[in-house]
């Protein structure tokens, strides 16, 4: 549920989402290692032998791996991972879910690794529809069971209260904290499978179980809307909510300002970079670049250039921007994509900013959209490497002019597409 919560609002990557995802998979990993206990099973003597072939096997996985591509054959590799590395274990006598969960930590910092996830996503959704399906099954709620129901939904305020509070004690601003709290505002399916397990294990009633599915099914139902207006809750009380924010704050957290920079470069790519030394090679030009990537920005320092770590498209950016206007003339959006160079440059405005904004975009069909986020200048990347790759390739094989290139129809930019940009 907080998945698809943070998906329909683009905000996976921004440090509540991540927070909330974090909490969540820590919970899921108890889960898990429950659901295992829970077997009762006694591992094999030769489960120890699962453990030591670990490295090796990994290695062969992520071979596998590189060789499935991204279509069809990534699906069949996932799928035969989970289901075949769970049988593995199931006959170590160590509870198959377990195992599918260690084959996939192996697996996380692969390349493809969210490729995969992606595509195994609308499996896991039908799973869970035929789970919930299965449920519903075990009878219908009597009165009793919605009276009780409506309790333990009528708890989940407090549950996201002692996140809230958890969160700040942790150092986190009181705004992460809050939306963390309320992407948290609800009962965990994975509850339910916890539930499920003590039915078919004795330990509580099919009534229960179906008590506490339809106490899920209003926890979604409740927090539903309070995760859409979300922002608009903390604007409201934003300054009840300060006084619970730590004096100190994690470095991610902390304020981030443009300092004396003229020039801001969004996306450090190979483009990005090249504009950032062009620009920074004027002796009047203060340049500062943001990326998203650590090992990126680590990069850029190490050559000595100013960058900084940050996602112009996470709306804690946004919030924790401070914009040096008396001293910030032009801000270049360089990002591949052009939602997000758009997403960047609405962030801008709403900060207050009303100097240049120029931005990449890759097809024309897309310029009305930057043009539209407050972009003033746009900058076809396609159209102008074609420009500089003719007139580069033409150059010695016509001895053309300034003068008569028009009447040859060859076009000869004076820079090359990057200092282009950057003019």
């Amino acid at each position: 549920f907080a998945v698809k919560v943070l998906e329909e609002k683009g905000e996976m990557d921004s440090i509540y989402g991540r927070t909330a995802i974090g909490i969540l998979i820590m919970q899921d990993i108890v889960a898990v290692v429950f659901l295992a206990i829970s077997a009762g099973k006694v591992p094999s003597s030769w489960a120890v032998v699962l453990f030591l072939i670990v490295v090796p096997v990994r290695w062969l996985l992520l071979r596998f791996m590189d060789r499935a591509g991204h279509e069809e054959l990534l699906v069949l590799f996932g799928l035969s991972v989970a289901l075949g590395g769970a049988q593995v274990f199931d006959m170590f006598n160590i509870k198959g879910d377990l195992g599918a969960l260690i084959l996939g930590v192996l697996l996380a910092q692969h390349q493809n690794a969210s490729g995969l996830a992606k595509s195994l996503l609308g499996f896991k959704d039908l799973f869970l529809v035929g789970f919930f399906l299965s449920i519903g099954l075990r009878g219908i709620p009597t009165l009793e069971a919605l009276l009780v129901a409506g309790l333990l939904v009528a708890v989940v305020p407090l549950k996201s209260a002692l996140f809230f509070w958890l969160l700040t004690k942790f150092r986190m601003r009181s705004r992460t904290s809050f939306l963390s709290a309320l992407t948290l505002s609800n009962y965990s399916e994975f509850g339910l499978i916890i539930a499920a397990i003590g039915a078919a294990n004795g330990w509580i009633s099919d009534a229960w179980l179906v008590t506490i599915a339809v106490a899920l099914a209003l926890s979604f139902v409740a927090a539903s809307p309070v995760n859409t207006a979300a922002h608009a809750l903390y604007e409201r009380y934003h300054d009840w909510l300060m006084q619970f924010q730590h004096t100190r704050r994690l470095l991610e957290e902390e304020q981030i300002g443009t300092g004396d920079a003229t020039v801001v470069v969004f996306g450090m790519g190979r483009i990005g970079t090249q504009a950032y030394d062009t620009l920074n090679a004027r002796s009047a030009e203060h340049v500062l670049g943001i990326d998203v990537a650590p090992e990126v920005v680590e990069r850029h320092r190490k050559a000595g250039r100013n960058v900084i770590k940050a996602s112009a498209t996470d709306t804690d950016f946004g919030s924790r921007l401070h914009l040096e206007h008396g001293t910030l003339r032009l801000i270049l959006l360089t990002m591949p994509l052009s939602v997000e160079n758009a997403a960047a440059a609405t962030m801008l405005k709403n900060n207050g900013y009303t100097g240049r904004i120029s931005a990449l975009v890759k097809y024309d069909d897309e310029i009305d959209m930057l043009k539209e986020a407050g972009v003033t200048r746009v900058f076809n990347l396609y159209t102008e490497a074609g420009a500089g790759f003719a007139a580069d390739a033409c150059r010695g094989l016509i001895p053309l002019g300034a003068s008569d290139a028009k009447e040859h129809g060859v076009l000869l930019p004076a820079t090359p597409a990057s200092e282009r940009l950057a003019s």
